[in-house]
């Protein structure tokens, strides 16, 4: 076994990398860029190399550094993660020149499989079911505009190299092709250094599973059952779930012994994913093979107890499989959330900043219910714009589905992130969206369900109970401590105000104090409106960020921001600006005039934090409705920003190369 190991990746891969290794009593060395000098993966490691500028072009995809930092620190081997120089055969055959081993795969099945042109080739050759597509070289635009029109839309137009919704895209008709092609071809050189496409058939209505796959040095290979991935945006995963809702055990054996079959054909020797795109009717074709650690690797881990990074590293020193098929068992439901840096009301584009509090849900196993947190963050670090935006990984596994999303949506409910935006508000609507719920999936669910955009769902009548309730609970608690501060001139005597209203939003609840008195723990007796008696309860002091507690029999834990002369409250996918208010301030309040937002119609303004690739109109030209005005480029994403409607471009404020703050004003229309 290794005594010490190099990660050559960073964020929350490298740190669950280091983690394992530490458990196992290897040594660990980060490596890190000038904007990860303080990132938690290097304080994790027992030893750091600063490889190099922020970008990850100068710095994580440089092989030769990685290869420097390894012979600086006396590093037997380096683990990839995932990303970055994982799936790069060249990179592996460099480090055996150097007599470093490679915790991955061999460059053979890399090159065979890690290549979706070559991956296809290959399947096609061992019989395996593919989508149908064309797999050559794709010269131009016009080249593609016919390889579609001959494949029949819509097609799928991919990066041979990419991964992680990069260099992908949708297309239903020529001129989404000619844009698509032009797109997919510039975000596949920029995030993995090779422009290559290819196009085919996009199976409409599809859901996305892939099956895990482990293999040895030694001709041995299993499968561990399948994750389901169909919750996708912009072809980038957001929630993933093993096993899958869809697959019976016939299904899930045919899927599994394809992709060994596949894995035992190229001599696998780490572990790997084959995915399939499956029809509703549970018929599935290859999609690619993913030549290293997923990201969604942690709900095969919750469900199988086989710990991944593990079984890599005893498979790369050498070791067999110490499993066989048979002792493969799948246990319960596990369900993983990504928590992105993105801003759910704005399209979900990339948001950067300071992680001002980052307070995650706690990590623990009890009754049946297990939650874990994977991250690379903690609370102060700096999202920056130079990588990729996931935050962390929140995982739940329990003995059902059920349980496991109640458990999630729980967790999300906990998980308090303040500096950025962030998607949190999101996830934990979909945790109760009875689609979701129901296991009726596919990958267009969230453009089915959100078709306008993702906006904070309108509170029913029992959500606005319990708000008015929690908000009640602190309101009362704030002004009693309030009216006895020392130096207070008239601090009331005698019983406190029954009659109360809360005003949530633009909503006016009235509620009632019918028992108790405002204190820590929150103990108090409360009616909305006519009512019945509920009793709340909670460990809740001013300043706290978490209302943790009891709504009668629902067990409530609310997020709280204070806001001047009030709280914002998130819960379960709601969010509400919640004002606590004797009667007659609510019948004053509900007379005051509404301040509206200043017109910014006639205005470009940047959704994000961003760089201008490119301005493609020019001052007095007239343009049309969907006419594409900019390109901004934010987290490895390039971003088309188009025209709303007919206008004239009065005034360009921005010019390519520009680094820009959200909301910036890119131009000006007349």
């Amino acid at each position: 076994m290794f005594s010490k190991i190099l990660v050559a990746n960073r964020g929350e891969i490298a740190c669950r990398v280091i983690k394992t290794a530490h458990r196992m009593g290897i040594k660990t060395v980060a490596v890190y860029s000038d904007a990860d000098r303080d990132a938690l993966h290097v304080e994790m490691a027992d030893e750091a190399v600063h490889i190099g500028p922020a970008a990850a072009s100068e710095s994580y995809l440089i092989a030769d550094k990685i290869i420097a930092a390894c012979k600086e620190t006396g590093a037997e081997a380096v683990h990839p993660g995932y990303g970055f120089l994982s799936e790069r055969a060249s990179f592996p055959e460099a480090l055996a020149k150097e007599g470093i081993v490679w915790i991955g795969p061999n460059p053979r099945a890399i090159m065979a499989m890690g290549d979706k042109i070559e991956s296809k080739k290959f399947a096609n050759e061992a019989k395996v079911s593919t989508v149908p597509g064309y797999l050559g070289v794709i010269e131009s635009p016009e080249q593609a505009v016919e390889i579609a029109a001959d494949i029949g839309y819509p097609v799928m137009i991919k990066a041979s190299a990419g991964g992680g919704g990069k260099g992908m895209r949708i297309a239903w008709n020529a001129d989404e092709v000619r844009d698509g092609y032009t797109r997919s071809k510039s975000e596949a050189a920029s995030s993995f250094g090779d422009d290559r496409v290819f196009i085919e058939k996009f199976i409409e209505n599809p859901r996305h599973i892939e099956i895990q796959v482990l293999g040895d040095k030694h001709g041995n290979a299993i499968y561990l059952g399948e994750r389901e991935c169909s919750i996708q945006r912009r072809n980038q995963k957001v929630i993933e779930e093993a096993p899958s809702p869809l697959l019976d055990e016939e299904t899930r054996r045919k899927m599994g012994e394809q992709a060994v079959a596949l894995a035992k054909a190229v001599d696998y020797d780490s572990a790997g994913t084959v995915e399939f795109v499956a029809g509703q009717d549970k018929s599935f074709f290859f999609l690619e093979m993913n030549t290293r650690l997923q990201v969604e690797h942690p709900v095969t881990e919750l469900i199988t107890g086989i710990d991944l990074v593990e079984q890599m590293i005893r498979v790369a020193a050498g070791e067999k499989l110490d499993l066989a098929q048979e002792d493969v068992k799948l246990n319960g439901w596990a369900v993983e959330s990504r928590i992105y840096a993105e801003d759910p009301y704005r399209n979900f584009l990339p948001s950067i900043g300071r992680l001002v509090r980052y307070r995650p849900p706690a990590e623990e196993a009890s009754n049946g219910i297990t939650v874990r947190n994977d991250t690379g963050v903690v609370e102060g670090s700096e999202i920056s714009m130079f990588y990729d935006p996931m935050i962390a990984k929140l995982i739940t596994h329990a003995p059902t589905r059920a349980e496991a999303i109640d458990a999630m949506s729980s967790a999300l409910d906990a998980f308090y992130v303040d500096g950025i935006q962030h998607n949190v508000p999101f996830l934990t609507a979909l945790m109760n969206h009875p689609r979701w719920r129901s296991g009726e999936l596919a990958t267009s669910f969230i453009a089915d369900e959100y078709p306008d955009g993702f906006e904070p769902a309108v509170p029913d009548n029992e959500a606005y109970a319990v708000l008015a309730a929690v908000a009640l609970s602190m309101g009362a608690l704030q002004r009693e401590r309030l009216d006895h501060l020392p130096g207070r001139l008239r601090a009331h005597s005698g019983a406190i105000r029954e009659d109360w209203v809360i005003k949530l939003d633009k909503t006016y609840v009235p509620i009632r104090l019918a028992a108790g008195y405002p204190g820590t723990p929150v103990e108090i007796d409360v009616a909305i409106g006519d009512g019945p008696v509920v009793n709340v309860e909670a460990d809740w002091a001013p300043g706290d960020p978490l209302w943790s507690g009891k709504v009668g029999a629902k067990d409530v834990t609310v997020q709280v921001r204070t806001l001047r002369g009030g709280y914002r409250l998130d819960w379960q996918g709601y969010s509400v600006v919640a004002k606590v208010m004797t009667p007659r301030i609510a019948e004053l309040d509900a007379l005051m005039p509404e301040k509206l937002p200043p017109d910014t119609s006639k205005m470009l303004l940047c959704p994000m934090p961003g760089l201008v690739v490119s301005i493609a109109v020019a001052e007095g030209q007239e343009v049309k409705a969907g006419e594409q005005l900019a390109v901004v480029e934010a987290m490895k994403m390039e971003n088309v920003l188009r025209a709303e409607r007919d206008c004239v471009v009065s005034a360009i404020k921005a010019t390519p190369g520009d680094s820009l703050a959200v909301d910036a004003v890119i131009m000006e229309f007349s």
